[in-house]
């Protein structure tokens, strides 16, 4: 099968699903999307479960190298700590690109009982959880005690902004407020005191 057909399906199916969701995404309209017959489709994916699961996986792992990228140039520079990492968060919320990935996201926080489990696990490792690992070993280097924890923290106070409205950011005041919440929670203060 010739790749670029792969590659148009993919495509094709990450804005269906972005769009519909998973349940209400079918693989007639994705093909349609893509451009190719189902039996196309069906010569390269097995169900519509399988297809999920690639196209997860290709969007995620996009968008979390470019998240680990954002990481990597904000941790390899950290002067004040604090309102380094007040940059950082205002970074990782504004970060443009990926909004399919991102409304693919959505709708899986939406429909999580619908679909299947080993979709999610494979996103959960490509994205967030590498994510999360990127940012832990970067924490680990300025010495957090627990800094799988510590990174939980991070981008919890970081990036949620009203946990009424999902999916809100927060700006650039409660962003602050969540550093010093962090720093704060995680006693990097009184830890720097003990060191000097």
């Amino acid at each position: 099968m010739r790749p670029d057909k792969r590659q148009a399906i993919l495509r094709g199916a990450l804005s269906v699903f972005a769009r519909d969701g998973y349940s209400r995404a079918s693989i007639d309209g994705i093909a349609k999307e893509a451009e190719v017959s189902t039996r196309t489709l069906y010569n390269h994916f097995a169900d519509k479960a399988d297809l999920f699961r690639h196209v997860i996986q290709a969007s995620a792992d996009e968008a979390a190298q470019d998240q680990i990228d954002l990481i990597e140039r904000h941790f390899h520079k950290i002067t004040d700590l604090e309102q380094d990492l007040v940059a950082f968060g205002k970074a990782m919320g504004a970060q443009l690109g990926h909004a399919e990935h991102f409304a693919l996201v959505r709708q899986i926080n939406a429909e999580l009982t619908h679909i299947p489990a080993e979709a999610i696990e494979a996103w959960l490792d490509t994205g967030p959880r590498k994510v999360r690992r990127a940012l832990a070993d970067e924490l680990h280097k300025l010495g957090f005690q627990d800094p799988e924890r510590a990174a939980v923290h991070l981008l919890l106070l970081t990036l949620t902004g009203d946990p009424a409205v999902r999916g809100s950011r927060p700006d650039d005041d409660d962003i602050a407020a969540g550093v010093k919440v962090f720093l704060h929670g995680h006693d990097v203060e009184n830890r720097r005191t003990a060191a000097t």
